[in-house]
């Protein structure tokens, strides 16, 4: 049953992240907020709205493990379960510069986190500060080389100024709601499971996150329409780090628990530093990575649960 309310809690936060982006958008076109400026915003944080929302519910309730837990799991699967989903049905070949640039970003910010874990460095309102600062100068400079696709925000509907109010107001509301039931189911399948809460943010909670994305990639991939895949991946990852972790922090202290630090984050690093590899020598991610990043990401949520 909680893994019933686990999976309605996502869902409410999926649609209640879209409903807002929707309203988002056509308040901005209403008040004539430039596409450019709406893109950034969108891009930054519409995909990861789910993430957020349960990871600043989670930081409320006094259970960061679960958040930073999240966080990474999250990170983990864009690399080697989205991308190499995506890349299993069709191959990315146009790797440009900007995403290796990403990539290296993607390394920096997980060697951070390492030496944060190392030398017992909190997340708090200063990092919080310093790093959503960060992650707008990012985006900006991101969104404006074309390495996101924004074209989306443009395609979006129009809706009357009333509408968009009360979607943008809905959609907070299901956030907050969808949210709880999720966080808090998560805690009872921990509970229950006698599993620390990091280990069932970095897998359940992760992987569940990540579930429309994987759906978005595979569809993209069918479609033949990869060109963005790669680098939206990347992107979200370095807003995961900045701002997920960052936002959270401006409403408790928190460290990053043992548990992740151990083996975790050199986890990370280490599929970060491999599919960088694919990109700079062999220029490409087609089905050997697709192959080896699926039976690497369920080799490792295996063997985190023995």
């Amino acid at each position: 049953m909680n893994l019933f309310f686990l999976f309605i809690g996502l869902a409410l936060l999926v649609f209640g992240a879209e409903i807002v982006v929707r309203g988002s958008v056509s308040l901005g076109k209403k008040l004539n907020v430039s596409l450019f400026a709406i893109g950034i915003v969108i891009v930054a944080g519409g995909t990861s709205l789910p993430e957020l929302a349960s990871a600043i519910n989670a930081v409320l309730n006094n259970h960061t493990d679960l958040a930073v837990g999240a966080v990474i799991g999250s990170n983990i699967a864009n690399l080697i379960l989205i991308m190499a989903a995506t890349s299993f049905f069709a191959p990315i070949d146009k790797i440009n510069q900007n995403q290796i640039n990403q990539a290296w970003m993607n390394i920096a910010l997980a060697l951070m986190l390492i030496l944060m874990s190392f030398f017992l460095i909190p997340f708090n309102l200063y990092f919080g500060l310093l790093a959503v600062l960060v992650l707008i100068i990012i985006m900006f400079f991101q969104v404006k080389k074309g390495v996101v696709d924004v074209t989306d925000v443009s395609e979006k509907s129009d809706y009357s100024t009333l509408v968009s109010i009360i979607f943008i107001i809905l959609g907070i509301f299901l956030l907050v709601y969808g949210s709880d039931l999720f966080v808090n189911s998560a805690i009872e399948i921990a509970n229950i499971l006698e599993i620390p809460e990091a280990i069932i943010g970095i897998s359940l909670v992760a992987f569940g996150t990540s579930l429309p994305e994987l759906a978005v990639g595979i569809l993209s991939a069918i479609k033949r329409k990869v060109d963005f895949a790669l680098g939206n991946v990347l992107g979200s990852n370095i807003y995961n780090v900045l701002g997920v972790l960052g936002i959270s922090s401006f409403f408790s202290d928190f460290k990053i628990p043992s548990t992740l630090g151990n083996q975790d984050l050199y986890f990370m690093l280490f599929v970060t530093i491999m599919i960088l590899g694919f990109m700079f020598f062999i220029k490409r991610l087609g089905k050997i990575y697709g192959l080896i990043g699926l039976i690497m990401y369920f080799s490792y949520i295996f063997y985190i649960y023995n």
